[in-house]
């Protein structure tokens, strides 16, 4: 007769297949809202338990041995599994309730969907809403996410998507500024002036600023006097007098509207990417992926509200 497996063991392969997918116990201690030290003693225990080294570990990271790696595997099926039987029973309920995990990237979350949750949580009182903002793409799969919200359609035959709205960006720049400065006549007058730019948290890359010139698409870039790896932050750091610099136009629309910002060339304001929601297959049919899909069309309305009060600033300028 065969052994029954334990729950420190089952709750040992979840610390393990999270540690393994986000590379560290701070990282899956944060994900399974436990302590590091909770996940690197079940880790631990399920080493000893099974006789075997699953991490190769140094002071800086954890690599996973070649039996760790056959072992993780196994466990992402075991798990992927647990999470289908999950899912039918949601879906059985037919009612949104439980826990909806959501990601996105922090200046979406920040300026889109954190002010439009409460409006959400009081349609559907039953759902608890986990809501994880970062701008490192991460496998939903693997960290049981059911919505993320991503710039860029990404292709994923095992997600569903559905395009949002255009990702907007254009130049501004605080009136304070311009009158110090005085106003670019063109883009090539840049050069005259300071630059704020924005650098990727992912790739450490600089911003090309892209303009949209006639069909096709221009990009430079310039010679900043700041770079800065936050899009709020930039935003800010421009309100301040700080310089030109280039922003979504969701950022930048309650500066805006406040007085503080205006727009830089916006007869060449580019619609960059598109924002998709992405969700996984196996969750087409969980009626709390579906509510937050429905609500996301009401919160990314055609036209967005963001891309008018811009619009509507840069026409009052003319």
């Amino acid at each position: 007769m065969k052994a029954q497996i334990g729950l420190d063991r089952l709750t040992g392969l979840i610390a393990f297949a999270r540690t393994a997918s986000l590379g560290s116990y701070t990282a899956a201690a944060r994900d399974l809202s436990v302590s590091p030290s909770a996940v690197s003693k079940s880790v631990q225990r399920l080493e000893e338990h099974f006789g075997l080294r699953l991490f190769s570990r140094t002071t800086r990271s954890l690599t996973l041995t070649p039996e760790g790696r056959e072992l993780y595997e196994r466990a992402l099926r075991v798990i992927r599994e647990v999470e289908d039987i999950e899912q039918a029973a949601v879906a059985s309920r037919g009612e949104p309730s439980g826990t909806l995990k959501v990601t996105a990237p922090l200046p979406i979350g920040v300026n889109i969907l954190a002010p439009a949750l409460p409006a959400f949580r009081e349609r559907y009182p039953k759902l608890v809403v986990d809501l994880r903002l970062g701008d490192q793409f991460a496998d939903i799969i693997e960290q049981g996410i059911d919505v993320a919200i991503r710039v860029g359609n990404l292709a994923d035959s095992r997600l569903v998507s559905k395009p949002l709205g255009p990702h907007r960006i254009c130049t501004f720049a605080s009136p304070g500024y311009l009158a110090r400065k005085g106003k670019p006549r063109n883009i090539d007058d840049l050069v005259n002036h300071d630059c704020v730019n924005f650098r990727y948290q992912s790739s450490g890359q600089a911003l090309r600023w892209p303009f949209q010139v006639g069909e096709r698409v221009v990009e430079i870039t310039p010679d900043a006097t700041m770079t800065i790896d936050v899009s709020d932050a930039v935003a800010v750091t421009l309100a301040a007098g700080g310089g030109i610099g280039i922003s979504p136009t969701y950022v930048a629309a309650p500066f805006v509207q406040r007085g503080e910002l205006v727009p830089v060339f916006p007869e060449h304001a580019v619609d960059r990417f598109v924002i998709t929601a992405l969700w996984p297959e196996s969750r087409r049919g969980n009626p709390n992926v579906k509510a937050f899909v429905d609500f996301l069309q009401e919160v990314f309305p055609v036209p967005a509200p963001w891309d008018v009060i811009v619009e509507s600033s840069a026409n009052a300028e003319r």
